[in-house]
């Protein structure tokens, strides 16, 4: 029998680079601190070594320069990533994504588009405050001509990068290092069609429907697992995985069979992915069809704080989900 192993999300995503430029020569990576852990932890480890420095480019700290001069290569035939270490101090380069990026195939009759994916990593928590703690993620969804994808498990982050550097459309595909040490076995690379990456069900149940992205699906289900275990509730945990263009239809039959629904979000709500998916559910299902009011969790309504007791207060985790879940039975909170 062969080797079996898992590996961990970070890795996954180096695999999935080393596949790309491996079979992709026209393939190139740019961006800051691509040769430093410091900066993408293992995720690009030792490519600049294997591909060489023409195809790995560690650049300035521009993302205005940077990002533009990627989009000016994949409109002239190349196939490029372009890295935003944090994904706060992506947003100098929006004119470059939201302006350019997403509306060349809509201005140019359908002719030419930017084969670009940008890579947006969240950092948060460990004291890092209110500028470098952002998930961003509900803006980009907003813009048509934008794909975004969020990969929450380590097979996910690999595939999920392969289908982006493929697609003909630009591409913002959101990592978190908060799943970075998540491990899993992964199958053999296959063919993989970015239109294919739809809604997923983690986790079946028949009790309550819980939707995520990202590192809130990793919460939603370390939350179903104890309340399974406390309650006897049984959570449906449905990963979004791709949030622009969103295709609801997982997340209404998961709901018309529980008749509860929660999204979990690591937004604000304020115009929020979670807004956007309780919208979906509310225009789709009958009230008459739901056994208690539509619920979700994001962040308080404030920018991040530095503070570790004060973080502890700020992000949702497995147990603020299992308190709403709670309430949603009417049960008594511990």
């Amino acid at each position: 029998m062969p080797n079996i192993k898992s590996t961990n999300y970070c890795d996954a995503i180096r695999d999935g680079f080393e596949y790309i430029l491996s079979t992709n020569p026209k393939s190139f990576v740019m961006g800051q601190g691509l040769w430093s852990p410091w900066y993408v932890g293992n995720s690009m480890t030792d490519l600049d070594k294997m591909f060489g420095k023409e195809r790995i480019i560690d650049t300035p700290i521009s993302e205005q320069a940077t990002t533009g001069a990627a989009i000016g290569a994949a409109l002239n035939g190349y196939s490029v990533i372009v890295v935003h270490p944090r994904m706060d101090f992506m947003i100098l380069a929006a004119d470059q994504i939201v302006n350019q990026a997403a509306k060349w195939r809509h201005m140019l009759g359908n002719n030419s588009s930017p084969n670009i994916t940008i890579r947006a990593i969240i950092n948060r928590g460990g004291a890092q405050g209110a500028q470098h703690s952002q998930a961003l993620h509900s803006w980009l969804a907003h813009i048509p001509g934008l794909r975004v994808l969020m990969p929450a498990t380590a097979s996910d982050a690999r595939d999920m990068l392969i289908a982006a550097a493929q697609s003909l459309d630009p591409v913002i595909y959101i990592d978190d290092r908060w799943c970075y040490d998540f491990e899993e076995v992964l199958a053999p690379i296959g063919d993989i069609n970015i239109n294919d990456i739809t809604p997923m069900i983690r986790r079946i149940g028949r009790d309550i429907t819980i939707a995520a992205c990202g590192h809130s699906v990793q919460i939603a289900l370390e939350a179903a697992k104890d309340i399974k275990k406390s309650l006897e509730i049984e959570c449906e945990v449905v990963d979004i995985r791709q949030i622009n263009p969103l295709k609801p239809d997982k997340v209404i039959e998961s709901v018309l069979k529980t008749g509860r629904f929660l999204a979990v979000d690591g937004g604000w709500a304020n115009c929020g992915f979670s807004s956007e998916l309780l919208a979906q559910v509310s225009e789709k299902i009958n009230p008459k069809n739901l056994k208690a009011p539509l619920k979700r969790i994001t962040l308080p309504a404030a920018p991040a704080p530095a503070a570790p007791n004060l973080e502890r207060i700020y992000y949702p985790s497995s147990i603020t989900v299992e308190k709403v879940v709670k309430s949603m039975f009417n049960k008594i909170l511990d």
